[in-house]
């Protein structure tokens, strides 16, 4: 297992990153240390990769009512769509097929899937996107 896991039992809506990512999900969310606050949450401590990303910076994105990818001119963008098939090839999760779930279903509806789509079936608590197993008691996903 991963170091300390930080304790935290539900993903919310401002956990869900402009690209579609499910922030509660990531490593970098869930650890103790070196922690990442979310890309939506501004003036808490964020890593360096996330300050800079392109996606969450983009100016097109800032003109959007949303302020979801989906209602971008120009989604999906090429940025997007690397990111896209990144995320599908090695963990299995598809930002662009979030986004369409947002889309089509609102974003509430979105979370409620995400707090069981991501839940360990043997400890409850938030499954990460990034390791096939449960930081928090080691079952395999």
């Amino acid at each position: 297992m991963s170091g300390n896991p930080v304790i935290n039992n539900f993903i919310k809506i401002i956990d869900i990153a402009p690209c579609g990512m499910n922030c509660g999900i990531c490593q970098a969310f869930l650890r103790k240390k070196n922690k990442c606050s979310g890309c939506n949450k501004e003036g808490l401590e964020k890593l360096s990769f996330c300050l800079n990303c392109i996606i969450k910076n983009c100016e097109n994105l800032k003109k959007t009512k949303s302020k979801f990818c989906f209602a971008c001119e120009k989604y999906p963008c090429t940025r997007l769509k690397q990111l896209d098939k990144r995320y599908r090839t090695k963990y299995g999760m598809s930002m662009i097929e979030n986004l369409e779930n947002i889309k089509q279903n609102g974003i509430r509806k979105f979370v409620k899937n995400e707090n069981t789509r991501w839940r360990c079936s043997q400890c409850g608590k938030i499954l990460c996107v990034h390791r096939d197993y449960c930081l928090f008691c080691g079952k395999k996903r």
